[in-house]
């Protein structure tokens, strides 16, 4: 039969440069898209051939992707299921322009986000390679045998014209041949075919082979000297791809080693090992199967977001999850495939389609029952894991009302000792410490348990349990617990709210009176910044520091979120200043001999080291005054 031209007809004008332009924001998915189609007919091929409607041996079935500078050509061959002439008049133009048109009226007045939406409801894949090609040419032939079944050749240039002809081609499949244009011809590069066959195509079901490798190969019936085998380089194609992807097995059929081996697949450049994984494996009320892996968190929380991959059947479709995985888990590794997620939608959509929202109630859910089982069967292994996986507990139950619920019964504190309590036990530990019940229970904590040694050290004199919140997110963590416990509250090691904890019964009986009081709190006054520290007087016992800085709970968790942009700015209150309080101790010898010495001069010293010495505990003393401090301590010990 004689080459036939015809027109598709469209009555859009220009619909190919939309198309090229907007299909899709990146242009390099069309081989995705392309290598997809050729998945689909191999995989319709392997179908139809269970039902016993394909006569012939399937052979092999690997996809090929060529690649000829000189030609400027990208070839994708496959041997799948084919088309006869009159499939490519109706799929390729018909349906697909037809959509096109539908698509490009749909189009007109949208955003981006919208138009991106729309293409998941259009067959529109095969199109993508305009966006890189000036010219494309089908060549095709069906699987079936008898009637009108001779090879097709379809080629258009990205007009509304097409020719369509008979071909000699003896092998089943399809072979689509992108002409690159000259805007796009780094396509043409081997090492970016290579890139993109890695990002998008490499766990796809069926083999995709790309250029060779040379690899040793045993020399049969040879060994050298030393009884080794002897083996030589041999050149053979690369297959890109894995098509067994670990998380299609059953869990039930998974060594720990093998998730382990495929971590170091995802990842080969992380040398170190998730902590844990959870398997995901759900054909009901949708489809979904993954693997989430817990990563080792490093000490400075440099945590990086887009390292959950998301496939559909296989197809990778991005690593950027958000709305599709709670995003408290978007911190951890691993991959998820979904065909019921669409490949081409926007975030948006995703964000409000019933059956993504149900995925990620899913994967709330599960995550949490995982932990709760690790928890249950092996608290000991639990426990040397929280350091790790703390963050992303305590950001899933700041963020998910639902996590909390579960996550309460095996979430932890640890305190300064370094043991472990549920919150239940942790209550139940430090009731007894808080004698007045009429009283808030206060859950000491701290940040830096070196800066804040002395603080730690005087609570725990007390008979004070102190927690160690130094993770990334206590702060915000601590907040959220402080709404969820019932008349507690959290309160830091070196803050003024420990002294409110003791009972007046408790205390010692004050060395000094109210006169003698005012006396030391005027030298004090002027050897301090009376503006920055408010001086009060607190019966101590007489081993306790002479002068403790502390600071207002409530003020000092103002100055952490106006650091962070909320706080006072919010309120309106502009910068709050640095303000602490000073509590010097009635019954320790140093004070009393501040009061009792008539040397002005050594009173003054006296005074600016006690000063020194509680703000050096603080981390407040810096520069010159810190220099000061040294130079005065060396000449009270000479």
């Amino acid at each position: 039969m004689t080459k036939q031209k015809g027109n598709i007809d469209i009555k859009t004008e220009n619909i190919f440069p939309i198309i090229k332009k907007f299909l899709y924001s990146d242009h390099e998915i069309f081989l995705r898209e392309i290598i997809s189609n050729a998945v689909d007919a191999t995989q319709k091929l392997k179908t139809i051939a269970s039902m016993g409607k394909v006569k012939d041996d399937l052979g092999d079935l690997t996809i090929h992707v060529e690649v000829d500078k000189k030609k400027k050509t990208i070839t994708v061959r496959d041997r799948g299921i084919g088309m006869t002439r009159d499939e490519v008049e109706k799929y390729i133009n018909q349906i697909a322009f037809s959509s096109a048109e539908e698509f490009v009226k749909k189009f007109k007045n949208k955003s981006e986000a919208e138009s991106n939406a729309i293409i998941g409801h259009f067959g529109l894949g095969f199109y993508s390679s305009f966006m890189v090609a000036e010219n494309v040419e089908i060549k095709t032939k069906t699987y079936k045998k008898g009637g009108s079944t001779k090879a097709v050749h379809w080629e258009c240039d990205g007009s509304p014209e097409y020719t369509i002809q008979e071909l000699d081609k003896e092998d089943r499949g399809t072979e689509i041949i992108l002409h690159i244009d000259e805007e796009n011809k780094d396509f043409l590069e081997d090492y970016k075919i290579n890139e993109l066959l890695s990002k998008y195509c490499k766990f796809l079901p069926v083999p995709i082979q790309f250029g060779t490798e040379k690899i040793q190969e045993p020399i049969e019936g040879e060994k050298d000297k030393d009884g080794n085998q002897k083996t030589k380089e041999v050149e053979r194609p690369k297959i890109i791809n894995n098509p067994n992807p670990l998380w299609k097995t059953k869990p039930s059929e998974v060594k720990e080693e093998d998730y382990k081996s495929f971590y170091r697949e995802l990842y080969p450049m992380n040398f170190d090992e998730p902590l844990f994984q959870i398997h995901l494996n759900v054909d009901y009320p949708f489809n979904l199967t993954g693997i989430l892996y817990f990563p080792k968190v490093k000490k400075d929380y440099e945590l990086q977001r887009n390292k959950i991959q998301l496939y559909s059947n296989q197809v990778f479709v991005t690593d950027s999850v958000e709305g599709i995985v709670p995003d408290f888990l978007t911190l951890l590794h691993g991959v998820i495939d979904s065909p019921d997620i669409p490949l081409n939608v926007s975030r948006s959509y995703l964000q409000s389609d019933n059956n993504v929202k149900k995925i990620s109630n899913y994967i709330n859910k599960k995550v949490a029952d995982k932990l709760a089982e690790i928890f249950k069967n092996d608290r000991e292994g639990f426990e040397k894991k929280w350091d790790d996986i703390k963050i992303f507990i305590e950001y899933g139950m700041i963020s998910e009302p639902k996590f909390y619920e579960k996550a309460e019964k095996f979430a932890l504190l640890k305190n300064t000792e370094g043991k472990y309590f549920t919150f239940e036990e942790y209550k139940k530990h430090i009731e007894p410490t808080q004698k007045d019940k009429d009283k808030k229970l206060i859950y000491l904590y701290a940040t830096n348990v070196d800066e804040q040694y002395s603080y730690i050290e005087t609570a725990r004199d007390k008979g004070y349990d102190v927690l160690v919140m130094d993770g990334a997110l206590d702060s915000h963590f601590i907040n959220n617990l402080e709404q969820k416990f019932e008349s507690s509250g959290f309160a830091r090691v070196d803050s003024n709210t420990i002294d409110k904890l003791i009972n007046k019964d408790d205390e010692a009986p004050s060395k000094l009176d109210d006169k003698q009081k005012e006396t030391v709190k005027a030298v004090i006054e002027r050897n301090i910044d009376s503006q920055k520290f408010n001086i009060v007087f607190e019966n101590l016992s007489e081993t306790d520091m002479p002068v403790i800085i502390m600071q207002n709970e409530f003020m000092r968790r103002m100055k952490d979120m106006e650091a962070i942009g909320g706080g006072g700015g919010m309120m309106g209150l502009g910068g709050l200043p640095e303000t602490y309080e000073m509590v010097v101790n009635a019954n320790n010898p140093l004070i009393s001999k501040i009061l009792n010495d008539k040397n002005e001069e050594a009173q003054d010293k006296l005074v600016k080291q006690v000063y020194d010495l509680a703000r050096l505990s603080k981390n407040l003393l810096k520069g010159k005054e810190l220099t000061d401090f040294v130079k005065r301590s060396i000449d009270i010990i000479e």
